[in-house]
């Protein structure tokens, strides 16, 4: 039995196993993932963060070797390209142990390519998510229609239809007409997509709830569940916000809002759509440091 020093946090009650492993001393497997997101015999989590350098992970080929990469695992021991939650939980992570000042932001390696974490103050963060594809047309072309596949769930009768969005990682959003729609939703079982996404995907299910005016800048505001590839039900997906304001702007026409306030079971993120990227911004919380034994 060895031991692992590990920090335990969340983005909008999306939790983490954080472990810092500059040279990529630990041999991480599918298996040790797995035993340390379990709830009941591991320390629970939604995913493993590991901070490496980029020079120490064939992942991390395309980056300055000095470049801090993000080696992302779900829950279930697969890997994954990006998690906005967790970027921001990964900022305020290397901030503490490295010693970085992340006010003017820094640049990390993910498997998505890279992203610019930024400190706004008072636990907040933001993150630069890169660019974003709607269905198959590219920023620029002309709008893709509004839905191209159809999601069926649990507890939502007929299958339903949805849009497929890539921020990095793989996406469909399905709008529902009514908050009481949305809580009725069991996804303890994932649901499933048609055409089935070669590589898996999250599915989010929204509800818009209006809008408001913020120190004079338009605000759209929506509420999601989702279920995420390789962790089941989470209580905040940052990219799946991404995604679902993608989708919400598209759906509601000309003149929508580019800046999207949606609530997650765990609290609320604020997306903002600049051109062709969108930024992400939120809470990051440290929770605890431990020592964890390892069968």
């Amino acid at each position: 039995m060895t031991s692992l020093a590990f920090t335990k946090g969340h983005g909008t009650e999306n939790d983490f196993v954080l472990l810092f492993d500059e040279r990529g001393d630990i041999e991480l497997t599918p298996d040790l993932v797995r035993y340390l997101c379990d709830r009941r015999a591991g320390i629970g989590a939604d995913g493993v963060i590991r901070a490496v350098r980029a020079g120490a992970l064939e992942a991390g080929k395309e980056f300055d070797e000095s470049t801090w990469f993000m080696d992302y695992w779900n829950s279930d021991g697969t890997l994954s390209e990006m998690c906005g939650n967790g970027a921001r939980v990964f900022g305020a992570f290397l901030e503490r142990e490295a010693g970085i000042d992340a006010r003017g932001g820094i640049v990390i390696g993910t498997r998505a390519g890279a992203r610019t974490v930024t400190a706004l103050g008072g636990g907040k963060y933001s993150v630069g998510m890169g660019t974003w594809l709607l269905g198959d047309a590219g920023f620029g072309a002309p709008a893709p229609a509004a839905f191209d596949s159809t999601v069926q769930a649990r507890g939502l009768t007929p299958p339903r239809p949805a849009l497929s969005v890539d921020v990095g990682n793989p996406h469909h959003v399905v709008a529902l007409a009514t908050p009481a729609e949305l809580e009725g939703l069991d996804l303890t079982v994932a649901p499933s997509v048609t055409p089935v996404p070669p590589e898996g995907s999250n599915v989010e299910f929204a509800v818009t709830l209006g809008g408001e005016v913020v120190d004079g800048v338009p605000h759209g505001r929506v509420r999601m569940r989702v279920h995420e590839r390789g962790s089941g039900e989470t209580r905040s997906c940052g990219t799946g916000a991404c995604a679902v304001a993608l989708a919400v702007k598209l759906w509601a026409g000309p003149g929508a809002p580019d800046i999207w306030d949606v609530e997650v079971p765990g609290g609320m993120v604020t997306v903002r759509v600049v051109g062709d990227r969108t930024t992400l911004s939120g809470p990051a919380v440290l929770v605890a440091n431990g020592v964890v034994n390892v069968p």
